[in-house]
């Protein structure tokens, strides 16, 4: 049926994903070039292009590091509020703490500390540390926290820090290696300022100096700047001569380094010392710098959500297209295949069906036969107990007595006659049930004969039911299952009361039997003719249930469908 129902598929033409990955590639390398080379814009346009061209290939980690690159540059161009939105989408790619997620965290600290937003700041330093391995990757977010400590004039919390990354035995051996020199002169020059506000002014003016010339051997001249401004600061109640030198020395790497907002910082020194005639150049300077940078920010930032908006506007589209294709894809595939559905499941139905017949008709059967099988056996059995020695007594009766005794003749005629009634019994105990009109004069003759002068039958709401209205087999079974409750009550009880309660609803009828005979206790019910009842119950879905106690009595609940 698959067969002839079947389709061929058309074949989806996959990208080229070697090609663009190159591509993707040989972009974001271009960024990382640009970003060095201080060409933010050209390093911004370029990672935008490398990251859309991953998004194609489903390039998490790519696309997670160009984002982080990305925040940088909005955080150079003063878009710190863009930056915490394009490293809150960063963190997406990253599912695991990592050394990616150590530094989303440290610099969406920083933007929160240019923001001013100081505790919002510590909190995302220490999740940086958190999720940093080792000392040397902490030991930024560690600085970055003494940093935030000064900015709220914490002094003796910063200086803590401070002193622990310069002093403690295990940073002074990761700061001992030559490439980390950018660090420790950085740890020394923010130490040192952070004495001088505590008021330590020579412990503060030797570590800045330690601290700067640390950098100027290394060739640190972005960290430099930060050195001359804090000397700068620090001289300024002092020599505002060498106040003023050391800000025109941050001014001059500051234009080299072309770092605007440390010009500013520079320029405010200067200013602030009034300490030459150059002050009208220096203040005219300091705004038309200002203006130009605002304007060149607040570009940027209509630049890079335009950026942004487009992307997500051709992501929209993108996703429009693809999903009203998929929508074409599947309604054509449903029309193809939905013919094979209908008939796979017709056919399995009907084959489920036909199992299930043959399933339960061969269940029944089963039943059918264990029942017959039983009730032979149990007839065999009661020939073989109460008949076989009587007639085998008989026979030797007649062998050795002389018949032609009036006597001994009445006397075999009355052993015959004996054996005779017996076999009567049995025969009616299982002859054939009357399911007519008669069907309830038969199952208060079968009940009267276990009336004694010892024992009293009562059989009540007989005739209530409308027995018209069950079937044949469910009467047979019925009169079936009370004869073996009368043989058992009889062979075992040694019942004086017995009643028979029929009742009935539109659903099923239900028969109570219950007798003051010994009992006994349930585990040791005899299990002969009672399973054989079960096996009668079960097999027109009926249920039995049996409740009795040693010295009060047997109950058996009966419940048959209509």
């Amino acid at each position: 049926m698959l067969f002839l129902f079947s389709c061929e598929e058309k074949k989806t033409i996959l990208p080229k994903t070697e090609s663009i990955q190159k591509e993707a590639l040989t972009l974001r390398n271009k960024a990382i070039e640009s970003f060095d080379k201080q060409n933010f814009n050209a390093s911004f346009n370029e990672f935008n292009k490398s990251k859309k061209l991953f998004e194609t290939l489903k390039d998490s980690a790519n696309i997670g590091y160009i984002l982080i690159k990305i925040s940088g540059i909005q955080q150079v161009n003063g878009d710190y509020y863009g930056s915490k939105e394009t490293l809150t989408e960063a963190l997406a790619y990253f599912k695991k703490k990592s050394v990616y997620t150590a530094s989303i965290n440290n610099i969406l600290g920083i933007a929160d500390k240019e923001l001013s937003l100081y505790d919002d700041a510590i909190f995302y330093y220490k999740e940086s540390i958190k999720e940093s391995e080792n000392l040397d990757e902490k030991q930024d977010p560690l600085n970055n926290i003494a940093t935030v400590y000064m900015q709220q004039k914490k002094y003796d919390k910063a200086i803590i820090i401070l002193e622990f990354l310069l002093e403690s035995p295990s940073s002074k051996k990761i700061l001992a290696d030559k490439s980390n020199a950018s660090k420790r002169s950085m740890y020394q020059d923010n130490l040192g300022f952070a004495y001088f506000k505590k008021g330590m002014d020579d412990q503060g003016l030797q570590l800045m100096n330690e601290g700067l010339q640390t950098r100027i051997k290394s060739e640190d001249n972005y960290g430099s700047i930060e050195s001359y401004l804090h000397l700068a600061d620090y001289y300024s109640k002092k020599s505002i001569r060498k106040s003023d030198e050391n800000a025109l020395l941050a001014y001059k790497a500051a234009t080299k380094m072309n770092s605007v907002d440390e010009r500013l910082e520079a320029l405010q020194i200067l200013i602030s010392n009034n300490n030459t005639s150059n002050i009208s150049k220096y203040v005219q300077k300091y705004f038309t710098l200002n203006d130009s940078i605002i304007k060149v920010r607040n570009n940027f930032k209509n630049k890079s959500a335009k950026i942004k908006y487009d992307a997500k506007k051709e992501k929209d589209e993108n996703e429009k297209l693809r999903l009203e294709k998929a929508e074409n894809q599947l309604s054509l595939q449903k029309a193809k295949y939905l013919r094979i559905v209908f008939v796979i499941v017709f056919f399995f139905l009907v084959i489920l069906i036909a199992i299930l017949i043959r399933y339960y008709k061969n269940k029944n059967k089963a039943i059918e036969f264990k029942s017959s099988y039983d009730t032979e056996t149990r007839i065999s059995k009661k020939i073989h107990d109460e008949l076989a020695n009587d007639v085998f007594q008989v026979i030797a009766f007649a062998e050795s007595q002389p018949l032609a005794k009036e006597n001994t003749k009445e006397n075999l005629l009355q052993k015959l006659d004996d054996i005779y009634g017996r076999v009567r019994g049995i025969s009616k105990e299982n002859n054939k049930i009357e399911t007519g009109k008669d069907f309830t004069k038969s199952i208060k003759e079968m009940l009267s004969a276990y009336n004694t002068i010892e024992r009293n039958i009562i059989a009540t709401n007989l005739e209530s039911v409308e027995w018209e209205d069950v079937d044949d087999i469910k009467k047979i079974t019925i009169g079936r299952v009370l004869q073996e409750l009368m043989v058992n009550m009889k062979k075992h009880s040694k019942a004086s009361l017995v009643v028979i309660k029929f009742e009935s609803d539109p659903k099923s009828i239900l028969i109570r039997y219950t007798d003051n005979g010994i009992g006994c206790e349930k585990t040791k019910i005899s299990k002969n003719g009672l399973q054989n009842m079960e096996h009668r119950i079960q097999t027109v879905k009926g249920t039995i249930e049996f409740e009795t106690e040693p010295e009060n009595g047997f109950k058996a609940r009966i419940v048959i469908p209509k």
